[in-house]
């Protein structure tokens, strides 16, 4: 069953950020994890006021989107993003269609 990281994500430093952004996709694919969304147009309907950026990934399981997060090439990508980012990521598994 496919499951999704659902990330919000509000930048204080684009220029830093970048650092992340050119390292997280080597990650994400490693794990078979393929871009949905990444910061296209949004609008928050409920909850808190919209995130700079919203990402969605899919991946086609739960172990995998969480054996991606917990991997060391991503958490070393993450860590290109400390005090430049303010990051939420949920990991959701999906429902038989």
């Amino acid at each position: 069953m496919k499951a999704y990281w659902i990330a919000h994500v509000d930048v204080s430093d684009p220029v830093h950020y970048q650092q992340y952004t050119q390292r997280a996709p080597a990650a994400f694919a490693a794990f078979g994890g393929r871009l949905l969304a990444r910061g296209g147009r949004s609008e928050a309907m409920e909850g808190r006021p919209t995130p700079q950026r919203s990402v969605v990934i899919e991946f086609d399981s739960y172990a995998q989107a969480v054996a991606c997060y917990r991997s060391e090439q991503y958490q070393q990508a993450c860590s290109y993003r400390q005090g430049v980012a303010r990051v939420e990521v949920i990991i959701v598994e999906g429902v038989e269609p």
